[in-house]
């Protein structure tokens, strides 16, 4: 594993537009950085100063920190958070990690601003391009799920699927790096707009087709997918630590989905099905 130091937040890679025929197993770069990526799998390299403009490097785009919600709805008290917490201490979620990133990450300000005073209810809302923000009590689960195997904090986890950035900065949390990747340019663009004034050092959005991973982070300790398909992609397991955990959805035949744990131990490939969730689809390439 490559000893360079880690790019800070956020790092972004330089892909094609849809239809180039290229793959994220290909060289990338992150959005500042001094060098491109070489045909060997190597990690991002670490951020320029602001002032060099490296070659072959999508700039910066210009952002603004998202609309806050209106103060009279006391959106920003930790209050309003920890109502929600107990809540979903109440419905189960036991991991004091888990409970502790959730009370700390600011729901409302990853939704639109029509939408924050529904934040803290344990519901999806829309966030753009057909995509939702999963409930609350999904985003736990998944992730107390994750952290069973994990008694000390993961060393690296991988998200599929950036969304508008919300369970990536809960990850942060309870990780000690998290690379989550988004297929969608819209998306990914949002989530970097809410993400950047919260200045999260060890979180690396991606933009790249989920389906191949990201094998340059490669291996994670835990994966964690917010799309589903028929089957899991072979990249994920092979990108997979053994002793690592995958949890995702899985299409089990129309528009039915159930939840999947997915183990790689030393023996072999363990998984086993939970509850019944609803997930978009799970789709490759880059739009």
């Amino acid at each position: 594993m490559s000893t360079k130091a880690r790019p800070g937040f956020p790092a972004k890679l330089d892909l094609p537009a849809p239809g180039k025929g290229r793959s994220l197993s290909q060289p990338g770069v992150s959005p500042i950085a001094a060098k491109p990526l070489t045909a060997k799998a190597v990690m991002p390299q670490p951020l320029a100063p602001l002032a060099a403009k490296p070659k072959a490097v999508l700039p910066p785009s210009r952002v603004q920190p998202p609309a806050t919600a209106p103060r009279g709805l006391g959106l920003d008290s930790a209050a309003v958070r920890a109502a929600m917490v107990n809540k979903l201490a109440a419905q189960g979620v036991s991991d004091a990690r888990v409970l502790g990133a959730m009370g700390q990450v600011e729901r409302h300000r990853f939704v639109d601003s029509a939408l924050a005073i529904q934040a803290y209810e344990d519901t999806s809302l829309p966030i753009g391009l057909g995509q939702t923000i999963s409930k609350p009590g999904v985003v736990s689960r998944m992730i107390e799920l994750l952290l069973e195997v994990h008694p000390d904090k993961p060393k690296r986890l991988l998200e599929i699927g950036t969304g508008c950035g919300y369970q990536a900065a809960v990850l942060a949390k309870v990780a000690t790096e998290v690379f989550s990747m988004e297929r969608l340019r819209g998306l990914h663009e949002k989530a970097r707009e809410n993400l950047r004034p919260l200045r999260v050092p060890n979180l690396h959005l991606i933009l790249g087709d989920g389906m191949l991973g990201y094998p340059q982070g490669a291996p994670y300790s835990g994966i964690i997918a917010a799309a589903g398909g028929e089957a899991v992609p072979q990249a994920w397991i092979d990108q997979l630590a053994v002793g690592g955990r995958l949890v995702a959805p899985v299409s089990q035949g129309g528009n039915q989905q159930a939840l999947m744990v997915l183990d790689k131990t030393p023996q072999g490939i363990e998984q086993r099905l939970l509850e019944a969730v609803l997930f978009v689809p799970l789709k490759s390439g880059i739009a």
